[in-house]
């Protein structure tokens, strides 16, 4: 189903309404969850506080999984922002989508390429500068041409390669899930009652697959991210 975006052009550029809407609501929303998780702390945890020191853990054995603590304890934070921040964007979309005027406003934030793509750009212009500041300049120049000097054309490849599938393979992901769910939508709007009983449970499967999917795509984001800078950080990558 094909549905426009509420576009404004401001000084030249066109910004995307839906797009700043939905990124300003799931940045809200994860900053509420940390606040209320973590608004009364006690030393033997309970409750919300329980959950978010979960995610706490969980994010240190990704980081851990990929370089020492040492180095990347500071990456913590940052882990822990982006596998909130992806897995709220990926959910915001699932329950419902708002069309006004087939001008799409509801959605996932990371169903847009825009999104993903940006997200991937910063996730490797972090890389790079870390590694610069971590191992210094000359060091980080001269790891491009290690193995051998001839391979450099190809490392720069791989950068782009990395930045681009980074954020296509979660916005993929997120994009067709919400494709399906709302051509089931429709299904279920245009039948009759039987139509409407035949094609109920497939959109419950979907909808609890595509919770599964945006899960897992927040986790391999957040991986992802920790092993691009382990490798530019670390000098055993």
């Amino acid at each position: 189903m094909e549905h426009e975006a509420p576009t404004r052009v401001f000084l030249g550029l066109t910004f995307n309404l839906s797009n700043i809407l939905m990124i300003t609501i799931a940045s809200f929303l994860v900053f509420i969850i940390a606040l209320v998780c973590t608004r009364r702390l006690e030393m033997k945890p309970t409750g919300l506080q329980n959950f978010f020191e979960w995610v706490m853990d969980f994010v240190r054995n990704i980081v851990n999984n990929n370089m020492d603590w040492k180095t990347g304890g500071r990456f913590h934070l940052l882990g822990i922002t982006l596998i909130m921040y992806i897995f709220v964007c990926n959910m915001l979309g699932l329950p419902f989508s708002i069309t006004v005027d087939h001008v799409l406003w509801w959605k996932s934030p990371t169903a847009d390429p825009v999104i993903t793509l940006t997200l991937a750009v910063m996730v490797v212009v972090l890389s790079h500068y870390y590694g610069i500041r971590i191992r210094g300049a000359k060091a980080y120049g001269k790891s491009f041409l290690q193995p051998m000097s001839f391979l450099f054309p190809l490392k720069i490849i791989e950068e782009f390669a990395n930045t681009l599938t980074l954020g296509l393979r979660l916005y993929g992901n997120i994009y067709a899930g919400e494709i399906l769910l709302s051509l089931l939508a429709g299904s279920l709007a245009a039948s009759g009652v039987a139509g409407w009983i035949s094609a109920i449970i497939p959109t419950l499967a979907w909808q609890g697959f595509s919770i599964f999917i945006g899960t897992i795509q927040a986790f391999i984001f957040t991986m992802l991210t920790m092993v691009y800078l382990a490798h530019k950080v670390s000098d055993d990558h």
